[in-house]
């Protein structure tokens, strides 16, 4: 789910599909692929045994890497010849295996382990949830695609995007900066092992796992928030940085995409373990490896949105008012953080422009 933050964490990316425009094509876009997979849903259940949790998500997988081709037709607005030409068989490979089918596998997980929590399980009751599982995640992928599509438009109509959400720049953060990485990394495994504690002081399975998705989602969340200034300011250290922002925008960055994504990465393993696995019930063991490996990624996917904004602000440094619309950044962008640190690197003064 990296390319759903860098959509709309990263100004140059959020700005290209936050437009109004856009965003009225968008919620058509969204809404007749939903109809659509209610159809496919009401099909399949008829055709294949749905209650099998492996046979839901191949369902679903399906639809979604259908679903993130023609979504991304719709927003590249170019004819199947000239998209392969252009944007060739790489780009469109990962759009419908990772865009497609396991985004789509993810959302659906997502769906199935909520409604777990709240007492309400696809293996007992499996239509409700299916159906559910099935239209979510292929109005998400369509989402998705259609504003990657857009923007791939864009760029191939001049607008220069410093990252493409595709996770190149993020193997190329790997190579080059795994020393300053490997701190972040390390803190999100110690955290995610001490998240899954506090389950095991309550007896009831569903309430166990319910704490511990609120202790990854509030510590995961710090963490990424934490590390995003530590990408973002690479000379500063990040502690300074977090003194510096108002409590009240430092909780709002907290919230999205931190705990919102801690939480998110949380219940898809959850829901590998519970239905894919179909374990009964989540273990102390497999808690502490969940929360271990969910906060270390939050870590490192929140020093990637740091480092890629870094980039934008050092070699794109003029943001247009419009810019100002990222819910990430927008707190950054108006607050001053003042004129010059201890090292004299510049901050963002009250435009939200470099000085």
């Amino acid at each position: 789910m990296l390319h759903r933050m860098a959509l709309r964490v990263l100004p140059s990316l959020s700005l290209a599909v936050t437009e109004e425009a856009v965003r009225k094509k968008k919620r058509i876009v969204m809404f007749v692929p939903g109809l659509i997979a209610f159809g496919v849903y009401r099909l399949a259940k008829h055709l294949v045994p749905i209650a099998e949790p492996l046979v839901l998500l191949a369902v679903s997988a399906l639809v979604a890497m259908v679903t993130a081709v023609l979504a991304y037709r719709v927003g590249r607005a170019a004819p199947w010849s000239e998209i392969i030409r252009h944007d060739g068989v790489r780009l469109l490979s990962w759009l419908v295996g990772w865009i497609g089918a396991v985004y789509g596998i993810q959302l659906s997980l997502l769906v199935l382990t909520l409604l777990w929590i709240m007492n309400y399980s696809y293996l007992q009751h499996p239509d409700g949830p299916a159906m559910m599982a099935i239209i979510i995640s292929c109005t998400s992928v369509a989402r998705d695609a259609f504003e990657i599509g857009h923007v791939r438009r864009l760029a191939q109509m001049g607008r220069p995007f410093l990252t493409f959400p595709d996770g190149t720049p993020l193997r190329v953060l790997l190579q080059h900066k795994i020393g300053q990485l490997g701190p972040w990394i390390l803190a999100g495994l110690g955290l995610g092992m001490l998240a899954a504690f506090p389950g095991m002081l309550i007896e009831d399975v569903q309430g166990a796992a319910l704490v511990q998705l609120f202790a990854v989602t509030v510590l995961g969340g710090g963490l990424t928030l934490c590390a995003y200034f530590g990408g973002l300011y690479p000379s500063t250290p990040w502690a300074e940085t977090l003194r510096r922002m108002a409590p009240g925008e430092l909780v709002k960055y907290w919230w999205w995409p931190g705990m919102a994504f801690a939480s998110t990465y949380y219940l898809v393993a959850m829901g590998l373990l519970l239905f894919v696995l179909r374990q009964p019930m989540i273990t102390t063991g497999s808690a502490v490896a969940m929360g271990a490996i969910v906060t270390a990624i939050m870590a490192l996917y929140g020093y990637y949105l740091g480092d890629r904004r870094h980039v934008e602000d050092e070699q794109a440094p003029q943001l247009s008012s419009g810019m100002l619309r990222c819910p990430f950044v927008m707190g950054i962008l108006g607050k001053t953080i003042g004129s010059t640190d201890a090292s004299g690197e510049l901050a963002l003064d009250k435009t939200g422009m470099k000085g």
